[in-house]
Formats: C-alpha cells, sequence, structure tokens
C-alpha cells in the first residue's frame, strides 16, 4: 500500500506531456481514438485490471487471444512507429467483432499497467472486480464512429 502511493507520488512528479501534446505525434491509422476523458477511463479500467491480471499486453499476446476468440476492450498506442508492426490488430478486433480504440501515448499505456516499458497493445479483459469500470469503458469504446 505503502508503496502504491510512492509510486502514484513519483508519478505525479514527473512532468508529462499534456493531452494536446501527444496528439500532435500520432499516427495516421489512430482512428478511433479516444477522448481525453475516455483517455483517463480506459487508464483507470487498465490498472484495476492489471491488478487482477486480467490483461494481455504486446502485438503477439494480444493477437494470439483474439485469434483464440478471447473478449476484451483493445487499446492500441497512437504514437507507435512504425505503424507496421500493429496495424494489422484494428482489423482483426474488427473480424471478430470486438472494440478497440486508440489513445495517444504508448508511455502512458505501459505506465498504466504497472511497468516502466512502454507498450503498444493492450487487451482488457472482463472481471467481477472491476465490472461497473469496464462496462462503463466499453460502452463508451463501442460508441466511437469507427474508421472507413
Amino acid at each position: 500500500m505503502a508503496r502504491e502511493k510512492q509510486l502514484e507520488a513519483e508519478a505525479e512528479a514527473t512532468p508529462e506531456r499534456s493531452y494536446r501534446e501527444q496528439l500532435d505525434a500520432l499516427n495516421p491509422i489512430a482512428q478511433p481514438l479516444a477522448s481525453r476523458k475516455l483517455t483517463r477511463k480506459l487508464y483507470k479500467c487498465i490498472r484495476k485490471a492489471a491488478k487482477h491480471k486480467q490483461i494481455r499486453r504486446g502485438v503477439k499476446e494480444v493477437q494470439k487471444f483474439i485469434n483464440k476468440g478471447e473478449k476484451g476492450i483493445t487499446v492500441l498506442a497512437g504514437d507507435t512507429l512504425p505503424i507496421d508492426v500493429y496495424c494489422h490488430i484494428p482489423i482483426m478486433c474488427e473480424d471478430k467483432g470486438l472494440p478497440y480504440a486508440y489513445i495517444p501515448s504508448k508511455a502512458d499505456l505501459g505506465a498504466a499497467t504497472g511497468s516502466k516499458r512502454p507498450t503498444c497493445v493492450i487487451m482488457v479483459k472482463p472481471h467481477e472486480e472491476y465490472q461497473e469500470a469496464y462496462d462503463e469503458c466499453l460502452e463508451e469504446v463501442q460508441a466511437l464512429p469507427l474508421p472507413l
């Protein structure tokens, strides 16, 4: 508990780029992009899921579990280069009927999982401990317009 508070204090002390500054580094394929409010909700849901070990992290792992038919929200980082690394993931999500959204920063996405390492793709699985937050995020991600 004390360690978590210490980590939160360190995270608040480090200078972060604002949401607008992060939007400047986005890829052209980063659609549908989560709003600032939804991005915060997704980070919160990811933190809860990581605490209960209910996330899939990284392109290889997420791709494997999408193919196996696992359900969840797929969150992609919009500032990943080269885009060839993960540009097939949204297509797989659409084929399987899974909701997905882009967020501006892979560093923040990695930090939300409790890791210092940036990550470009995460799948959040549903769990009864954080079901309310998950359902709220799921509803908002499904409401985002899909790219043409």
